[in-house]
């Protein structure tokens, strides 16, 4: 009989606590617990972050560590744009619009070097080459046409089967050079809106709608460069679904059939060059007319598209979900409840930079109606009363950890331009500033606030004038020499960088925020939310330094933002529009090895 040492290569080693990092496939003796464990290979699908906007018949590029989406139907159909989104494995931010737009339009390649193609509603020929930074229009396909099967690279395209109005389901196959399409042999069956993957000499083209147009079809066909050849049948009659891989390991997932009802499916199928086979994972929300693609079968990156059964008018989903096939358990970045405020409050602040030692001060409560001068603090579990603030006031600069706040400006029965320094017990009152401050940055030791374009310095003492902004910004954070300001009212996206007396341009939001919004941590890693008018807005964003990217949607919108975190792959919220008591913890996407007890039955 084989020992697992002659099957694995390894020995079944004795621990006290499970390995951090075992191998996939590694087993070992607990000795703590007194049961055998192993490393278990997992797929599923996880969720990533939310697409900025909401799109379904688009074409997509690249991989799920780094996708690209563009044009498609928006909102509901037809509605159509050339919008462009790109995704870096973590979020999303907006890329540089295409020069075209369509409905059924296709991709393939890369993030940084996609090719794509064709598109209806307003049915065009076009092709336009993305090189990760901007668009270039390539040469036109002979076939004017929409919702082809794909393959290929930018400079080694195919476009198989087709749309072409008045024509129904067409079977021209067109080769791309990187310059110009050229006519090739046409595949077996006529048909649209199916899966295609593949390189241009070892493509296939997968399920979709068949002549006449209603009818769903199960037929698969390879393609070598220069003919097509039957392979096996899907299982079941697909189309609008997403496609990835090779000829050799192939998947396809999501999709729909059965005109006119058109159920969604959350399946995926595997192809293992000859066979079919139904996969574990499923796709959490079952969809149709999505963005879904990658460079191979392990690399799928499902995106927007339509949720639920029905014809049009279709409305689109914004949801993100990675397919994974490891050792590891991928929990995906969330909001999750907190605790509750003793006060319900908006306008205030929130400083402490930790989920687990935070500070909720000042502020309004609009029933009775009155300028707060309560202060809570939080241990990761429970908000406690504090301190009093000196002087109730909304709508002020809040910044500092739990035992070294500083409060000042803000709007009393006035605007007003008092501080007051906080030491975890009790509010003392300080130099006044020379001015109503709203934002800024730093603690009790030092800070820098502004109030439109104004700025302030203080020393832990005193305050000076300080660094003029180019333009107002309504949120801050960072400290007093390495900040970040943005949202200039009534709803911008500009984002300014502060170092040591000098303000600079940072990398816009992909969502313009109004002035009842607010940002938290360093200038390398921040998160922001809040009024992303006319949305009293859950959405949020976390920045890296270089680029903002959408993340997970906070539960409650609320219109006065109120954050707390060290950087951008932390936060805490609580409070805002009509006296919310709420309170929300965000965490960073995690992963962890699936350990699993092994037993004989």
């Amino acid at each position: 009989m084989s020992t697992f040492k002659e099957i694995r290569g390894q020995l079944i080693r004795k621990y006290t606590t499970n390995p951090t990092n075992p191998l996939e496939g590694q087993m070992w003796y607990n000795s703590t617990t007194g049961t055998l464990k192993g490393a278990v290979n997992l797929q599923s699908f996880s969720s990533g972050s939310p697409v900025i906007t909401a799109r379904g018949w688009n074409a997509s590029a690249g991989d799920k560590a780094a996708f690209l989406n563009v044009g498609g139907s928006i909102n509901t159909y037809p509605t159509v744009n050339t919008g462009a989104e790109e995704y870096d494995g973590t979020g999303w931010t907006t890329a540089t619009s295409a020069p075209f737009a369509g409905i059924g339009t296709v991709g393939c390649g890369t993030q940084t070097s996609a090719l794509v193609f064709g598109g209806g509603h307003t049915y065009v020929n076009t092709t336009a080459e993305y090189d990760g930074s901007s668009w270039t229009v390539g040469g036109s396909m002979t076939l004017t046409s929409r919702s082809r099967s794909s393959a290929g690279t930018q400079t080694a395209g195919l476009g198989a089967d087709a749309y072409a109005p008045g024509s129904q389901a067409v079977k021209t196959t067109e080769e791309y050079n990187g310059t110009g399409w050229s006519n090739a042999t046409s595949s077996g069956t006529a048909r649209y809106d199916g899966g295609g993957l593949g390189i241009q000499t070892a493509a296939m083209s997968i399920g979709g709608r068949a002549n006449p147009s209603i009818v769903t079809n199960t037929a698969v066909e390879d393609y070598d460069g220069s003919a097509w050849t039957a392979a096996a049948s899907l299982p079941t009659a697909t189309e609008y679904q997403g496609a990835s891989g090779t000829q050799s390991a192939g998947t396809i997932f999501g999709g729909t059939n059965n005109y006119p009802t058109y159920p969604t499916f959350n399946t995926k199928l595997d192809y293992d060059g000859s066979t079919w086979s139904t996969s574990p994972a499923t796709l959490a929300t079952a969809r149709k007319m999505f963005g879904g693609i990658g460079g191979t079968s392990e690399a799928v990156l499902c995106t927007s598209g339509q949720s639920g059964p029905g014809p049009a008018p279709y409305t689109y989903v914004t949801n993100t979900e990675e397919f994974n096939n490891s050792k590891n358990v991928i929990t995906a970045a969330a909001w999750s409840a907190g605790g509750v405020l003793t006060v319900g409050r908006n306008l205030g602040n929130i400083s402490g930079g930790t989920q687990t030692a935070s500070l909720a001060y000042a502020g309004y409560v609009s029933s009775p109606a009155a300028n707060q001068t309560s202060t809570e603090s939080y241990d990761g579990t429970t908000w406690s009363p504090g301190g009093v603030v000196g002087t109730g006031r909304r709508d002020g600069m809040g910044v500092g950890p739990q035992t070294a706040a500083l409060l000042s400006g803000g709007y009393s029965t006035a605007p007003t331009v008092l501080t007051e320094e906080y030491n975890g017990t009790a509010w003392a009152a300080q130099n006044a500033a020379p001015l109503d401050l709203d934002s800024g940055a730093g603690d009790a030791a030092a800070a820098y606030g502004w109030n439109g374009t104004t700025g302030a310095d203080y020393d832990g003492t005193n305050w000076t004038s300080g660094a003029t902004l180019p333009a107002a910004m309504k949120a801050g954070c960072g400290t007093s020499t390495v900040a970040l300001g943005a949202a200039p009212p009534p709803s911008g996206t500009t984002v300014l960088e502060y170092n040591s007396g000098t303000w600079t341009a940072g990398t816009s939001l992909n969502t313009g925020r109004s002035n009842e919004s607010g940002m938290a941590g360093i200038q390398t890693s921040a998160v922001i939310g809040g009024e992303a008018p006319p949305t009293i807005g859950p959405i949020t964003e976390t920045y890296d330094g270089t680029t903002w990217s959408s993340a997970p949607n906070q539960a409650t919108g609320r219109n006065t933002y109120m954050t707390s975190a060290a950087s951008g792959t932390t936060g805490l919220i609580a409070g805002g529009t009509t006296d919310l008591t709420s309170t929300e913890v965000f965490t960073a996407e995690t992963s962890a090895a699936n350990i699993e007890t092994v037993t004989t039955s």
